[in-house]
């Protein structure tokens, strides 16, 4: 098996450095033009199956690398974004920052005690969903021999590689939080998977 993680193209929010978490916005036209690019990119891989994020921005960057490739795309909530609650939509950018808990940056700078609004969703619950899924897919007998897309976001898509390897969770971001339609790539063999690249980008910065 090999698998494909991607991140979403750019959405509006992206740039204006608004927490998106579980709020369902678009990919901008920026977005589409990065998933296009990457989509050039990986036009030679055979892959058998997408799975996406429920939300648009990850199932329309599956929709545009998949093309016209008759294969199915999947859905799983499992890999959805973590949720931000009450802060969805506010800035989180040094510029206009208007998130009122003074320790939010935790959750960049220092992941191991990121506390989340009420209403919100810890990192370590993100862990558990996007390893319970990983598990699921490294298991699936029909999925052994087959090439995966899975599209998703930058917290769960740390969540899934972080699933397969050792990690310290004040390192959960292991040097940033991936960069739109970055690529990482694992193979699978007796149900472990290895990750052969990561962080990867097919356009210029």
């Amino acid at each position: 098996m090999k698998i494909y993680i991607m991140r979403h193209g750019e959405t509006d929010w992206n740039t204006q450095k608004r927490l998106q978490g579980r709020t369902d916005i678009p990919l901008n036209e920026n977005g589409r033009k990065l998933a296009k690019i990457t989509a050039e990119a990986l036009k030679e891989i055979p892959f058998d199956l997408a799975i996406s994020s429920p939300l648009e921005r990850a199932l329309e960057t599956a929709r545009i690398v998949m093309g016209e490739r008759n294969a199915p795309i999947l859905t799983d909530e499992r890999i959805i974004e973590i949720s931000f609650g009450v802060f969805e939509g506010m800035i989180s950018g040094r510029e206009n920052y208007e998130i009122p808990d003074p320790e939010f940056s935790n959750f960049f700078r220092a992941p191991d005690k990121y506390e989340p609004p009420s209403d919100g969703e810890d990192i370590r619950s993100l862990g558990v969903r996007t390893k319970a899924f990983m598990d699921d897919i490294l298991n699936r007998e029909e999925y052994q021999d087959k090439t995966i897309l899975i599209t998703t976001h930058g917290g769960a898509m740390r969540g899934l590689l972080n699933s397969v390897r050792t990690f310290e969770m004040s390192d959960f971001w292991n040097g940033g939080v991936p960069k739109n339609c970055c690529v990482a790539i694992l193979e699978c063999r007796d149900k472990k998977a290895e990750v052969l690249e990561e962080n990867k980008i097919y356009y210029q910065v």
